[in-house]
């Protein structure tokens, strides 16, 4: 069986999935290109009924006050050594399927990574609910899309369908956060492993390349 192609599981809610996906993006151009890209997310009522029917638990764990505090701290910082000011959004009840799901049409249109560059602009640095639907529409009318069907994508059943797709595959490969990496049997989780996946990755591209490439390891939470 052919081995998997490395890949990395991002999610919209996430401030560092945010992180790593500017810096993949910035600072590691060639391994955005080379590798897989997934949505992980927590699905809504009907999701998760749909995926415990297929005996699919996914591993959500509801976060501490002490942890939420960490994180407050920790991702100022991390967004201040990148020359970042982040604006924190307020969650009211969200639906993570809205934004997910669209960014599903977006890719349809080539244009998944414009994608999450909004989306993660809209909320870590504009402070927007991306369960909001106007809000999505507004992205996906900015990046000359139909905005309203990206909005509306969770209402089609076949859009959710396929969120169900993406989401066996996140069960499949026993990720349980994000950002997270995978290349071959290796697994990376999060933003400060990202290092550690990118070389990783290089080293599988000069392998492939023939007995000339460097067989050489690199090693690396978000």
């Amino acid at each position: 069986m052919a081995a998997k192609p490395p890949r990395w599981y991002f999610s919209l809610r996430s401030p560092y999935s945010w992180i790593a996906f500017r810096d993949l993006t910035e600072n590691h151009p060639d391994v955005a290109d080379a590798i897989e890209w997934r949505p992980y997310w927590e699905p809504d009522d009907i999701g998760q009924k749909l995926l415990a029917e297929e005996g699919i638990q996914l591993p959500y764990v509801p976060m501490s006050k002490e942890k939420h505090f960490y994180i407050l701290q920790d991702v100022r910082r991390l967004a201040a050594e990148r020359g970042l000011t982040i604006a924190w959004p307020v969650d009211r009840d969200p639906n993570w399927d809205v934004s997910h799901l669209a960014y599903l049409l977006a890719e349809d249109e080539g244009r998944g990574r414009d994608f999450i560059r909004a989306a993660y602009h809209a909320r870590w640095e504009r402070g927007l609910e991306l369960w909001d639907r106007e809000v999505i529409a507004g992205i996906g009318d900015e990046l000359g899309l139909d905005g309203r069907r990206l909005a509306n994508a969770a209402d089609d059943p076949e859009v959710r369908q396929r969120g169900l797709v993406e989401l066996r595959k996140v069960y499949r490969d026993g990720v349980f956060g994000a950002p997270f990496f995978i290349h071959r049997h290796d697994k990376f989780w999060g933003s400060d492993r990202l290092a550690g996946f990118a070389a990783a990755v290089r080293a599988g591209m000069q392998v492939d390349l023939g007995p000339a490439g460097d067989l050489g390891h690199a090693g690396g939470c978000g």
